[in-house]
Parts: C-alpha cells; sequence; structure tokens
C-alpha cells in the first residue's frame, strides 16, 4: 500500500528538510502531526510564495553563510584526534557506552559546534578502543575524526589481552574451556607457520648448496 503524501509549503527553516519558501513533498502523518500543528508549513500558493520572498531571500543569505563556516570547520576537523575516558571492568567493557551526544560535547570543547545527529557512529561503542567517527553536516560537507576511548583508570595488560569483540563491536565472552581451546588453535597455528617457515629456510640452504656445486 503506497504512503499518502502532501506538498506543502515552508513557512519557516526546518532541519533535513528545507528553507522558508521550498515547497516540499513530505508523509500525510508529519505534516498533520508536525509541521502543521507547530505552523512550519502550511498550503501553497502564489500569494503565499510572493508573500515569503523577503523572509526566503535572508534564509538564503543565513544559509550561504553557515556553509561557509562548515566548510572551514571541516577543513579544521579531518583527521582530529579526540580522547575520552570511561569507566570500565578489567578487560576494557564499558559501564554503559558512548554516545553521538559525548562526542558533540568533545568536539564542543574542541571548539567545533556540532550536533548529535551530525555525529555518525558505526556502532554501539561499548569498549576501549580507537575509532573512526564520520561527522556529517550534508552530502558534500563531512569529515572523519579519529576517537580514542580510554580506560579512567590503569589496566593490567594480561587483561587487555584477553579481549575478543565480535563485527558489531560487542564483547565477546568465552568460557574457561572455550578459550584454552582457542589458546590451543593459535598454538598450533604458529607452530604450523614456524614449520613452513623452517621448511622454506632448508629448501633455500639446500638450493645454494647445489648452486656452489655447480
Amino acid at each position: 500500500m503506497a504512503t499518502k503524501t502532501v506538498q506543502l509549503l515552508l513557512i519557516e527553516n526546518v532541519d533535513n528538510l528545507g528553507i522558508v519558501g521550498d515547497v516540499v513533498s513530505v508523509k500525510l502523518g508529519y505534516a498533520r502531526n508536525y509541521l502543521l500543528p507547530r505552523e512550519l508549513a502550511t498550503t501553497p500558493s502564489e500569494e503565499k510564495l510572493a508573500s515569503l520572498a523577503a523572509k526566503r531571500a535572508e534564509a538564503e543569505k543565513t544559509q550561504a553563510t553557515l556553509f561557509e563556516s562548515r566548510r572551514g570547520m571541516i577543513a579544521k576537523m579531518e583527521g582530529l584526534a579526540l580522547t575520552l575516558a570511561r569507566s570500565c571492568n578489567n578487560v576494557g567493557h564499558l559501564y554503559g557506552s558512548v554516545t553521538q551526544q559525548d562526542v558533540a560535547d568533545a568536539l564542543g570543547a574542541a571548539g567545533f559546534t556540532v550536533k548529535a545527529r551530525e555525529v555518525r557512529l558505526p556502532f554501539t561503542i561499548k569498549r576501549i578502543d580507537d575509532f573512526d567517527i564520520l561527522v556529517k553536516f550534508s552530502s558534500d560537507l563531512e569529515a572523519t575524526i579519529r576517537l580514542h576511548v580510554e580506560p579512567d583508570r590503569t589496566i593490567e595488560e594480561d587483561d587487555r589481552e584477553e579481549m575478543e569483540f565480535d563485527n558489531e563491536g560487542e564483547l565477546i565472552v568465552r568460557s574457561p574451556g572455550e578459550k584454552k581451546k582457542a589458546k590451543e588453535a593459535e598454538a598450533a597455528q604458529r607452530a604450523a607457520e614456524a614449520g613452513t617457515q623452517s621448511e622454506g629456510e632448508q629448501v633455500s640452504e639446500e638450493a645454494e648448496a647445489v648452486s656452489d656445486d655447480a
């Protein structure tokens, strides 16, 4: 079943939708429940469009200034490194998570005005590690920053080495038996690699000996 839409004239700027004077097509529910009750939009007409001409011109000027400001900010932000200290257990699993608002606040402290929704987390951050975070104002205004999530206390290295995470950043909790099997498999793999390397060295030495005899 097709979703019903309606065309409206924006009489105020609406984030992620348009600026005053734009005629937009939106879902009927969004129009009824949000835009119309808040007097952000109305039914379009030539008269209403004409009456909003001056307000639209001012909005376009403001948008152009904002675009230039953000472009300069993006240039400075690209490659920026931020550090957040968080409480965690002995294997680096956070008590809670790092949110978009946390990153936006850290950027604000560094002198960059960014809204939480403009921070794009790759997944829920629940562990001590380094992460690439996308800050996106629009399709042509984005930067990638490096986020270092560090423990707020010293963690023993032996504990840190035991940490394993899946592709979504979730901590993999293994039973003692599973840990033992994983270590045995790792040891077997190292032994196999060492054996392969030794065989390669032996073949190389034999080849050199044949060459010397010739």
